[in-house]
């Protein structure tokens, strides 16, 4: 349920941006460099019956590759990305797992200006998912670490406050739903 009302919040911010604010000039150009600082909310790591410890915080880093596309209002960036989080597996009593999580890989994503101020964008993520476990209590063998690659689609926007300084909200398939933060230009 609460999933259902954040998505609806951000798409409706989102298409109230897209229809409301006059066009601008390209926010995200050859040459820029952006770093996203943010928290995720929920985690796709983990699975039933896992209590979040500590939720997705994340950093991001993008730089222009490309620009002047589609009439001037698109471009092309790369960058790497960097996350962190902890869950827990309770059995009764108090005995159970902790699991921690670190992503790291490279990232790939289209900017298209649809509104002044507003950087939109969608990418691909090829994170590779480190994974630690320790027990508490007596909870039986320890389980596999599996760590693996994980390819994350996300789709996002930059509501620029300054000509350096954003709001950012992602979303994604992959590592969380929603990641939300700030991000800083130079």
């Amino acid at each position: 349920m609460k999933k259902n009302i954040i998505l609806k919040v951000v798409f409706s911010f989102l298409f109230y941006l897209t229809f409301n604010l006059g066009m601008n000039a390209q926010l995200f150009s050859k040459g820029d460099r952006v770093i996203n600082l943010g928290i995720g909310v929920p985690s796709y790591l983990g699975g039933n019956g896992y209590e979040t410890k500590l939720p997705l915080i994340s950093g991001s880093f993008d730089y222009g590759l490309f620009d002047g596309l589609l009439e001037e209002k698109a471009a092309i960036g790369v960058g790497g990305y960097l996350g962190y989080t902890a869950n827990r597996f309770k059995y009764a009593g108090n005995q159970g797992y902790d699991f921690s999580y670190l992503i790291i890989g490279p990232r790939a994503s289209f900017h298209y200006n649809f509104v002044d101020k507003l950087d939109t964008y969608a990418g691909l993520l090829l994170g590779c998912n480190i994974v630690s476990s320790s027990s508490y209590g007596n909870p039986g063998p320890k389980p596999d670490n599996g760590s693996r690659l994980i390819p994350a689609l996300y789709f996002g926007g930059r509501y620029f406050l300054t000509d350096n300084i954003a709001g950012f909200a992602e979303i994604g398939f992959g590592i969380s739903l929603i990641d939300v933060g700030v991000s800083f230009k130079f």
